[in-house]
Parts: structure tokens; sequence; C-alpha cells
């Protein structure tokens, strides 16, 4: 299924932020973006990294300095940009993290990697807070893209759902609050971000 130890980084950054009122990428982190702090968490810990992109984000200011994987499909939220990362590079397994999560750590991936499974087409983490898997800070393994697929077929596009009716290998997180993430003006003012001038 793919060369065991290739693994790249995709950066979830398709969304619209409707909830948020302005780009989520773009929210201010000690004078850098979430987005670039994501990518450089990832770069650090993967053969190669991207962003994944809508068609019309491809080209604005906070993505275009980075290399990208642009959705080749539409109206399927974060699956998106996973499906169309793992039909462009189908050889290797991928480290999916949403750009929203301020408190990821290095510490977080590298425990994730360490236990990836080797048969079990998504590794992912537990939450917090319900014990259902958290599909945004996940590896997909190559050839998963079949298991997705046929979800897909069945009318199910949530990758939550997808993970929890799967073989899934489930981890308990290291740091409880790595992958809290931000959605709305509320969760931004209680959090370590804020918004970029």
């Amino acid at each position: 299924m793919g060369e065991r130890g290739r693994l790249y980084g995709l950066v979830l950054a398709g969304g619209r932020s409707r909830r948020m009122g302005h780009d989520k990428a773009s929210l201010d982190r000690e004078g850098q973006s979430q987005l670039h702090f994501v990518f450089s968490l990832l770069q650090e810990v993967t053969d190669q990294t991207f962003v994944s992109t809508r068609v019309d984000q491809a080209d604005d200011p906070e993505r275009q300095g980075f290399p990208k994987i642009v959705d080749r499909h539409e109206d399927m939220g974060p699956l998106a940009g996973i499906l169309s990362a793992l039909e462009t590079h189908s050889q290797v397994d991928w480290l999916v993290v949403a750009c929203d999560l301020p408190n990821l750590d290095r510490q977080t991936l590298d425990f994730l990697i360490e236990n990836r499974s080797s048969d079990k087409p998504f590794t992912a983490y537990r939450s917090s807070y319900d014990g259902l898997p958290e599909p945004l800070c996940a590896i997909y393994r190559s050839g998963s893209d079949v298991t997705i697929r046929a979800f897909v077929d069945d009318g199910i596009d949530c990758p939550r759902k997808m993970l929890t009716r799967s073989e899934s290998e489930l981890l308990d997180q290291p740091n409880p609050t790595a992958l809290d993430n931000i959605n709305t003006p509320d969760d931004l003012a209680n959090s370590i971000l804020r918004s970029a001038p």
C-alpha cells in the first residue's frame, strides 16, 4: 500500500471560515500566520509538506508562497483536500492537519507518527472531550482513498464518521488540549492567537 516510511504532510487551509468571519489561516501568531506555524511544524516531521486550498484560494497572498495541492473535488469540506492529496501522491502516507489548531505541538505529531498503523487505513487521536476520532490531525495511509470513496458513494463525506466506521488505529493524546481548534471569535478571544492587522 505504499512505501513504509514515506510520509507527506498536508495542512488543510481551504475552509471558508464562515463562523470566524475572516480567514483563520491568516491569524497572527507572534508575527507569523497560523498557517505558517502549522506548515513549519509539519515540515519538521514529514518528507514533503503541502497546503490544501480551494481553486479560488490558490493565488491569494496568504497561500501563494507555499507548495499547494488544489482541491479536485467540490462541496466536500475537508475531505476534498484529503482525497485530492491521496490522488496527487498515491504512493505515500499523509499526515493531515487542520490549520486552526493553535495548541498543536511537535510532541503530538511525533507520537502520532511513531504509533501509526502499518495495516489500518487511518491512525488518529481520540478526542479529549468525547472519545471520537480526531480526523483533522491524523494519518491517512496510501490506498485509503479506496475506503474514502466507498463512504462517499454511500453519501458520507464526514471524515469523523469515516474513521468511526472504519478499522482505525486510535490513540490517546499526550497533550489533551493540542487539538482544540478555533472556529468563532469567542474561540479566538480565548486562545493564544489574535487577528492579523
